[in-house]
């Protein structure tokens, strides 16, 4: 390994040396480092790489370049796999073998890992299944297993592009990437460093040569690896949240994206001034919400296309969304996300979580662009294919056999799979290669018989395999996901072919499984697989999750428990019978019945807050008690143990001990230094000792606290140890322990929930502090006991046989095995004889291990499946309960009594009403006693009432029950109600008119209107045209020509005329001074000069304006008039000789030109057109169906009338009365939605009926029940009989009925005027009679005739919409054939659009290289008119009779080479040759060459003598302004030079590319031709009548047609109209001609004549200027010119300066007057002080000499000083000292006094005045 590290140490680059020196170069550095926290490593890490990162170390070249001769990997090299990677762990000097267990076989695999399944070659895939790399065969079905170095997990895998190696990016505190090559499987490189815990996602890029990664959470990094060299080139950060997913462009390495978490992020490698870095691009979802991106895609152009969480594909360009797409109708691409997308063969794949693949269109995508605000673009896609209903794809990727599409497919859902994507006649079938569990494997069972498992977990499945024989046999699905799982023991199920499910609806269901090739083999039966399953018996125990399934040890007695807080106990011998439940304090997570070696069956009862229960042996009742409520058992004597945590005394307990060992050993010490002090110093030795204890003497430090965590710690699992008593592992803060723990006596009056009890014993577990243990099994010696921990881990310890207390529990084997942080184990088991081990985990994962043995056998075993019974196949199969809402056993016992009360509820009910029934009988008859009374003695019905609040509360309470029932009803109201609505959405809302059927009244005719949808897409929307025709150049000049007019005409410019004075007026209301005065007299006058310049310029401006309209109404000179241009527009379109479609050299015309989007276009304006006349026909129908109602309605009266007429009339005189017309009911149609109440229960009663009738009954019925019912005319707005016609039949009735009554009265016989009268009314009666019958026969005739008019329109409109349909028909297969064509002429379209692009471009740079060879030109003629002036200053500055002429001028002419500013080779060559080369210099050029020859003969750096200095001074000035010119036109000619080559080379160009263009032109020509002929091969539907057909050969119209043209008459005639008119328009043409040239001569003369007069015009303006101002001057610039504003205003700027400057000298002066005042007072003041100054030292030099005399005369009196002295002489010093101070303040202020402007202080008082005045002798 050290070998591995140093050749790792000297294969890296030179920024990570230091770091891996510091960290590998101690070996005792690692062993304490591990000791120590991860952060401290992490910091160390990160400070020991941090400062060798981005500094290189300093060193000569040549050693550097040794050392990368070092560094540089062979490519041979290969680390050694045994090395690398993670053994199993061992306890040391343990003899336990490290091939403990030995991986045989895995089922299953990380099927929610992303990208977790990479494809090798055709034959063999690679997947991640916990801490292994999984190599399958997909032939041979074998595996080879590569294990993680770290022993943390597998990140993520990737493959090169050219499959000979692959990446494994592993897990773990800063893990590697380890790059294996294939097919040997060698460790190749190694990268360090990428990452702190896990990588996320690896890609290499196309060619091979880099690889990205990026890592989890925390630090997300992303790093560009030279992987071959183990270097990273590149490194960042790629986002603050998860990343998914890094890939490289394919098409640009430099560029890269990564997604995530709700972001994507776009990546360059650019190149700034501190080296190459990663710049990130984060994109903005703008209004579209934000996603997690699963799967994205680089298109070829730089755009990025990507899923999203609801199913959209969203485009991507320039960081922001482009465009979302979506499906038609706004429906989704997925139904959930999209987890890939793949470009493939030109097609986009999208892999979704709905199980879907869907292929599309890549140009529709890549030029998808939006079309509204919504964002959203409808595509449809090309293909999909449904893998199935349960299926969660992840990723796909391709096989890569030649000519297939067959692709693999990696589903969430456990599943790979086989995908046939090549959408043909012979596309296979999706094909489920291997079928896995998906989420955490809840339970495992082991068959106590042979070598079978069985599995279950919450994706609805339960597995059986064949471990041994490496081969999954069977499974089964159901509706709810398994939760529990145990295998029957043989004493129940001696073939051992039943296992036990419980399920998360608390199900209980018993499986068989059996061999079905021992069943009776029937012809045409399927293909017979190994192994199946039989569902046997099914109960529902529990209302939640099933948890534990146990039997108890004889096989009596079946126990379930569940998170319902309940464990059911079933009779076993009697078809699980059950016995009764009892409850727990919490949900139950494990259970346990004792062993044989116990004296009483008892069972373990485990829940997950902390108790622990024992039950005994239930009682089994022989009798069933059919009275009993429930099936609770609460007379059982049950044993509680509250688990409470003893953690932290433990740990209290290990430090005391620990201190007490460290005591002892310093007691030790010290006694033992004592005693040698002692010996060495005696006395002095045991003082420095006890001084030294005391110094040690420190206090301890505190005791850990006594801690119990608020909440339970869980309890995970735990098994029996002794009658009693039990061994326990628990999760959360009770972790790192087993405890050993026992029942309390069985007290019945304590609560179990209240107490607290403590493990008398514990076994301390290395290394499981975070880590516990889940789930535990032994051996069957119980001499190893199998644990399976919470990261996945399995830990072997061994034991000693009979060991209940575990006292050995020391060595141990351990090696990670499922994934760390998603892996923990769920269940490990081992097999009947001990030879294998199972382990199953929250991965998903099965692994099957072999134990070691010394006696293990080397032949292939293969599990033996259980025959199946006799009679299985003819058993029935039980009843499955699907449903989740169940009753359970429990709750359906409950159920049946509860019925069992309603029951006799019921009928105690009934009784009531049977009562009640009687009584209303009775009261019935009362009240019908009552009504035979008579009126004054009949009872009110009011009096009946006993209590009128009583008829109120019941009213109250019925509106409150119809309430309540409608409150229950309304979700099934809305229910209905959303599915009615679904199907008018669907069936109704489409049709914008249905068919109606309007029949003739009297004859058999009959119409029927259009059945129209709504409008087709095609009439909707257009569709967007994906290649633009390209401007004809013919039309670009003439728009180049518009821009250029319009140019001209708009140029202008505006006139400003300032509206402000410059300067402000002064202010009012002030005195005004003489300067003041001269400010605004001089403001004024400049106010004054500007205006009238402004109105000058204003005139001017005004007058250009005119002008320059003026000149714009001027036409130019290549002015056509519109109408004429028009004309020959038409003429070009119209007129010529063309050729037809058919011919092989037709061109199609521009806007001829069709394409699909045009064809769509047209195809709509078809179906709009024949919509709008099948919409006027269908109105025309409506209205006549309305005019048969109306008329209806008409003869109803009428019949009414006449009814009521006959009943006046003799019988004998009655003419028959016409039938009234009927409307049928596929004239009113809408009449099949409506309803009222009555037909509802119509129909009600019609489907109660339906049940008890035959077959033909009920047919018949449906149907006249539905006329009926459906027909029946409401009393609705829609009823055919309106209410006026109701209330005129109802007035013809009333006449009918009140006529007899009137003559009943009538008895005496009639007089003669009557009889008189009544033969006039029956005249006037059958008058009416026949009237009224001619009138209905007239409405019927009217109608009848009608209906056939409208019958002959619409049987021509059909013949018109079966011409349209032909014709639509025709359109469709041209727009299907202009879809096939699109494709290839936009390509075409395309490369003719650049060309002509690029003509223009270059024509554009042609013509900017033009103008600036023009302006070049006249640059230089500006630089030789210069020189010329030069001259000429220089010859009238010499003068006429200069004698020094020729001198000078040949020094103005001489040649001189000097410096020039700018060094460029060969300048001095080019300039002599530019100047030989000028045309127009030949002149100066011939001088020169003439004084070129006496060069030699003057000097021209002395003045000669007697010539004037200031003329050779001058000479020498304008020969360097010569020199400067002339190297100004070298440089210009040189730059003209240049231009012409430019001009030359874009000239060559243009012509290339106007030669591509005329091909790619011809090549596009050729296409559209191709395309026309396509066209014209279609065939298109012409019906001709035979009169129509005038084209006979013999006499006879031809057989074939097939060589005519279809033209009409018509147009033939317009053809030979058209001959005559041209003729006629072309006499009148040539008459137009002659007269526009008569017209333009006259013209022409008229313009000469007005130029005449300009030109006189011009000369007597010019004579006048020169007569008034001596010369020709621009009258303009003299008008603008007569006042300078600036001028002006700086003088009166001047003015008021000077004045202010004025009054601040006025105000100086008058101060330093006051102060020269006040200094004169001061220097008064201070002579005073002087004096007294004076007078005070003259003082004090007496009281000094007399002070001197007294101290002589009684200095003799006495010997020592006395007090007296020393304190005057004190004074006396102060007041001295006192008086120099002040002395020296005054001199100071004397010293400020004669300065100028000297700052004057205060006097200075003596701080002791006052005391020294007592002092004055």
């Amino acid at each position: 390994m050290k070998e591995d590290y140093k050749f790792i140490e000297d294969a890296t680059e030179e920024t990570f040396t230091e770091g891996r020196e510091s960290r590998l170069g101690d070996d005792d550095y690692s062993m304490e480092q591990l000791e120590g926290s991860s952060s401290s490593f992490q910091d160390d890490y990160v400070e020991s790489i941090g400062e060798s990162r981005y500094v290189e170390t300093p060193a000569p070249d040549s050693e550097r370049a040794e050392e990368e001769v070092k560094k540089k990997i062979s490519e041979n090299f290969f680390y050694d796999y045994a090395e690398l990677i993670s053994m199993p762990f061992v306890t040391p000097d343990s003899n336990i073998p490290l091939d403990l267990l030995t991986l045989v076989h895995s089922f299953g695999y990380d099927c929610r890992k992303r990208a977790n399944l990479k494809l090798l070659d055709s034959s063999t895939v690679m997947y991640i299944a916990g801490n292994q790399l999984i190599l399958l065969n997909l032939k041979t079905k074998e595996q080879i297993y590569l294990r993680s170095s770290s022993g943390r997990g597998i990140g993520v895998i990737g493959v090169h592009p050219d499959k000979t190696y692959f990446t494994v990016a592993e897990k773990g505190v800063f893990p590697k990437i380890i790059i294996y090559e294939y097919p040997s499987l060698r460790p190749y490189r190694i990268l360090q460093d990428g990452t702190e815990l896990a990588y996320a996602y690896v890609d290499f890029n196309y060619d091979g040569t880099l690889l990205a990664s990026v890592g989890s959470s925390p630090d997300h990094t992303l790093t560009i690896w030279n992987w071959k060299e183990e270097q990273p080139i590149l490194r960042t950060k790629a986002f603050s949240q998860e990343v998914f997913k890094v890939t490289f462009n394919p098409e640009d390495d430099e560029q890269l994206t990564t997604s995530g978490s709700g972001h994507i992020k776009f990546w360059e490698m650019a190149l700034t001034f501190t080296g190459l870095k990663l710049q990130g691009s984060l994109g903005r979802f703008g209004k579209t919400a934000t996603t997690d991106i699963e799967g994205y895609m680089e298109l070829p152009d730089g755009k990025v296309l990507s899923g999203s969480e609801w199913g959209n594909m969203l485009v991507w360009e320039g960081g922001l969304i482009k465009v979302e797409l979506c499906r038609a109708a706004r429906k989704s691409c997925h139904q959930g996300p999209i987890n890939q997308i793949v470009l493939d063969e030109g097609e986009v794949i999208t892999i979704g979580a709905d199980g879907c693949i869907r292929i599309w269109d890549f140009e529709t995508v890549d030029t998808a662009d939006t079309i509204d605000e919504t964002g959203l673009l409808e595509i449809e896609p090309i293909n999909e294919l449904q893998v199935g209903k349960n299926v969660k794809l992840f990723s796909m990727i391709k096989m890569s056999d030649m000519g297939n599409n067959i692709w693999l497919a990696q589903d969430a859902n456990g599943a790979i799979w086989k995908l046939d994507l090549s959408f043909s006649n012979i596309t296979q079938d999706p094909d489920c290669l291997f079928s896995f569990h998906s989420g955490a494997i809840e339970a495992l069972a082991v068959s106590p018989l042979t070598y079978l498992m069985a599995t279950t977990a919450l994706d609805c499945s339960v597995r059986i395999y064949d471990f041994a024989g490496k081969t999954p046999l069977a499974q089964m699905r159901f509706k709810q996901g398994g939760t529990a799982l145990t295998w029957v023991p043989r004493l129940v199920s001696y073939t051992g072919a039943q296992i036990i499910v419980g399920f998360e609806d608390g199900v209980v269901r018993i499986l068989e499984l059996y061999d079905p090739k021992g069943l009776t083999v029937f012809a045409g039966r399927k293909k017979i697989s190994d192994a199946d399953i039989n569902l046997k018996q099914v109960f529902k125990p529990h209302t939640a999750r099933v948890t534990a399934l146990a039997y108890e040890r004889d096989g009596e007695i079946l126990a379930t428990g569940s998170r319902d807080q309940t464990v059911f106990f079933f009779e076993v011998e009697k078809d699980y019978k059950p016995i009764g439940y009892i409850t727990t304090p919490g949900p139950v997570c494990q259970l346990v019945w004792s062993s044989v070696s116990h004296p009483e069956s008892t069972l373990l009862i485990f829940c997950e807050n902390g108790y622990v229960l024992e039950t005994p042996f239930p009682t089994i009742k022989e009798e069933e008690d059919h009275d009993a409520v429930s099936y609770e058992i609460k007379d059982m004597h049950i044993k509680c143990f509250h688990f409470s945590s003893v953690k932290s005394k433990i740990l209290r307990l290990i430090e005391i001990e620990k201190r007490k060992k460290q005591k002892e050993l310093k007691e030790k010490d010290k006694e033992e230094r004592r005693k040698q002090l002692a010996a060495e110093m005696k006395e002095d030795g045991e003082k420095e000792f006890q001084v030294e204890e005391e110094e040690e003497r420190e206090e301890e430090e505190p005791l850990p606290e006594i801690f119990i965590p608020s909440t339970p710690c869980r309890i995970l699992c735990g098994f029996y140890s002794e009658p009693g008593k039990f061994w326990v592992s628990l999760g959360g803060y009770d972790s790192g322990f087993l405890y050993h723990c026992e029942f309390p006596p069985y007290e019945k009056s304590i609560n179990g929930t209240e107490k607290k009890d403590e493990p008398f014993d514990f076994r301390f577990l290395e290394d499981t502090e975070d880590n516990p243990i889940h789930t535990i099994t032994f051996s069957i010696n119980q001499d190893l006991m199998f644990c399976g921990m919470q990261n996945g881990a399995i830990r072997v310890y061994i034991l000693s046989q009979n060991n209940p207390s575990l006292t050995n529990m020391v060595d141990y084997w351990h090696f990670n095995l499922h994934d760390n942080n998603y892996g923990c184990v769920k269940g490990i088991s081992t097999s009947f004889d001990d030879r294998f081990l199972v382990t199953t985990g929250a991965d998903s994962n099965i692994f099957v291990f072999t134990i070691f043995s010394e006696f293990e056998l080397m032949k292939a075993i293969k599990a033996k499946v259980p025959s199946p019974r006799f009679g299985i196949e003819a058993e029935p199969i039980p009843e499955d309960i699907e449903d989740p809402k169940a009753y359970s056993i429990e709750n359906a016992r409950r159920k049946r009594e509860h019925d069992k009360l309603m029951k006799e509820v019921e009928e105690i009910k009934a009784g009531k009403r049977e009562k009640l029934k009687a009584l209303r009988n009775e009261f019935q008859q009362l009240l019908e006693m009552n009504k035979e009374l008579p009126k004054h003695m009949q009872f009110k019905r009011t009096d009946f009432d006993l209590d009128s609040k009583i008829r109120a509360e019941i009213g109250r309470k019925t509106a409150h029950k119809i309430q309540q029932v409608e409150k229950e009803l309304a979700w099934e109201k809305e229910k209905h109600q959303l599915g009615l609505m679904k199907l008018q959405n669907r069936f109704r809302d489409s049709l914008e008119s249905d068919t109606i059927v309007v029949h003739a009244i009297q004859s058999d005719h009959k119409i029927s209107s259009y059945r129209l949808v709504k409008p087709s897409k095609y009439s909707k929307s257009k569709r967007p045209s994906q290649s633009e025709r390209r401007t004809s150049k013919l039309e670009r000049f003439e728009k180049e020509g518009a821009g250029r007019k319009d140019s001209q005409k708009d140029t202008g410019e505006s006139i400003n005329v300032p509206e402000e004075s410059i300067i402000d007026k002064g202010k009012k209301f002030r005195p005004k001074t003489l300067s003041e005065i001269m400010v605004e007299n001089q403001i004024e006058k400049t106010r004054k000069l500007i205006l009238k310049a402004e109105r000058a310029q204003f005139k001017i401006q005004q007058r250009r304006k005119e002008w320059e309209e003026l000149y714009k109404s001027k036409p130019q000179d290549d002015y056509e008039d519109p109408k004429d241009v028009q004309a020959i527009k038409e003429a070009q379109l119209y007129m010529g000789d063309f050729n037809l479609k058919t011919a092989p050299d037709y061109k199609i015309p521009e806007h001829m030109r069709v394409n699909a989007a045009k064809k769509e276009e047209e195809l709509g304006h078809l179906d709009s057109m024949a919509h709008s006349k099948k919409m006027h026909m269908n109105k025309c129908i409506l209205s006549l169906r309305d005019l048969k109602v109306a008329v209806i309605e008409e003869i109803q009266c009428l019949v009414q009338e006449l009814k009521s007429i006959q009943s006046t009339l003799h019988i004998s005189k009655h003419i028959p009365i016409p039938e009234i017309p009927q409307i049928h009911p596929e004239e009113v149609p809408e009449k099949r939605f409506h309803y009222d109440e009555e037909i509802l229960l119509n129909f009600k009663q019609e489907n109660m009926t339906i049940q008890d009738e035959k077959p033909s009954e009920l047919e018949q019925r449906r149907s006249t029940g539905a006329g009926g019912g459906f027909l029946k005319l409401s009393s609705g707005k829609d009823d055919l009989t309106t209410r006026d016609s109701l209330s005129r039949s109802s007035r013809a009735l009333a006449l009918i009925v009140d006529t007899p009554k009137l003559m009943e009265f009538e008895k005496a016989d009639p007089i003669d005027l009557e009889l008189e009268i009544m033969k006039r009314d029956e005249i006037k009666h059958v008058y009416m009679q026949e009237y009224l019958t001619n009138r209905i026969k007239e409405l019927i005739v009217t109608f009848d005739a009608e209906l056939r008019l409208l019958r002959h329109q619409k049987l021509k409109l059909d013949i018109q919409m079966k011409l349209s349909d032909l014709h639509h028909v025709t359109l469709f297969q041209e727009m299907l054939l202009l879809k096939n064509f699109e494709k290839q002429e936009n390509i075409l379209q395309e490369r003719v659009n650049s060309l002509d692009k690029e003509e223009q471009d270059m024509q554009w740079k042609i013509n900017e290289t033009l103008k600036e060879m023009e302006e070049k030109k006249n640059e230089i003629t500006k630089l030789q008119d210069q020189e010329k002036a030069l001259y000429a200053g220089f010859q009238a500055a010499l003068g006429e009779n200069n004698k020094f002429t020729n001198f000078l001028m040949k020094v103005l002419k001489k040649r001189i080479k000097r410096v020039k500013k700018k060094e460029v080779e060969g300048d001095a060559d080019e300039e002599e040759d530019s100047d030989e080369s000028s045309e127009e210099e030949s002149s100066l050029e011939s001088d020169e060459d003439e004084s070129g020859s006496d060069d030699e003969v003057f000097d021209d750096s002395i003045c000669p003598t007697n010539c004037d200095v200031g003329l050779f001074e001058l000479a020498l000035q304008l020969r360097e302004k010569r020199l400067d010119i002339e190297e100004s036109l070298v440089e210009e000619k040189k730059i003209i030079d240049n231009l012409k080559k430019e001009y030359d080379t874009l000239s060559k160009k243009v012509k290339i590319v106007a030669t591509n263009l005329n091909a790619a032109e011809e090549a596009l020509e050729a296409y559209q031709r191709e395309k026309q002929q396509r066209l014209n091969e279609l065939l298109v539907v012409v019906p001709l009548k035979l009169h129509q057909i005038e084209h006979i050969v013999f006499g006879e119209i031809p057989n074939d047609l097939s060589g005519t043209l279809v033209f009409s008459n018509h147009s033939l005639g317009r053809l030979q109209e058209r001959i005559r008119q041209l003729h006629e328009e072309n006499s009148k043409q040539q008459k137009l001609n002659k007269e526009c040239r008569e017209r333009r001569k006259q013209l022409i003369r008229e313009k000469r004549e007005m130029a005449k007069t300009i030109s006189k015009m011009e000369e007597t303006v010019r004579q006048l200027m020169i007569s008034k101002f001596g010369r020709v001057i621009d009258l303009e610039a003299l008008q603008t010119l007569s006042v300078n504003t600036t001028l002006e205003e700086l003088k009166i700027k001047k003015l008021r300066k000077e004045l202010s400057n004025a009054k601040e000298m006025k105000m100086w002066e008058e101060k330093i007057a006051q102060v020269r005042w006040e200094l004169m007072m001061k220097t008064k003041e201070h002579t005073k002080k002087l004096h007294q100054m004076n007078d005070l030292c003259t003082e004090k030099k007496k009281l000094d000499s007399r002070l001197n005399t007294l101290q002589n005369q009684q200095g003799n009196a006495f010997q020592g000083p006395r007090k007296a002295d020393i304190v005057a002489r004190k004074k006396v010093t102060e007041l001295i000292q006192v008086q120099a101070e002040r002395i020296l303040a005054l001199k100071e202020e004397i010293a400020l006094l004669r300065k100028k402007g000297g700052l004057i202080l205060p006097p200075i008082q003596p701080p002791q005045e006052k005391e020294m005045k007592p002092m004055g002798l």
